[in-house]
């Protein structure tokens, strides 16, 4: 992903945002080497950060330079 890509998911009635960075991620002013570690941070879970901002399921739409995850419930939200 390239640097300045925002990832969007809404979780938990509220809607999350990460930043790629050059480094990283960048989630709530704090700086994460891993989707992963964001994914627990939110859920409380152990999840694939890349399959729960939905980068390995082709939910994901990139547009200009911005990922936001398809809107839909996952099988953790059931």
């Amino acid at each position: 992903m390239r640097r300045g890509t925002r990832l969007v998911r809404r979780w938990g009635g509220k809607t999350w945002t990460v930043e790629v960075t050059e480094h990283g991620y960048l989630f709530e002013a704090r700086h994460y080497a891993s989707l992963s570690s964001i994914a627990r941070e939110i859920t409380g879970a152990h999840w694939s950060g890349p399959r729960y901002f939905g980068l390995h399921n082709g939910k994901t739409k990139v547009v200009g330079g911005s990922a936001a995850l398809a809107k839909g419930r996952t099988h953790a939200q059931r």
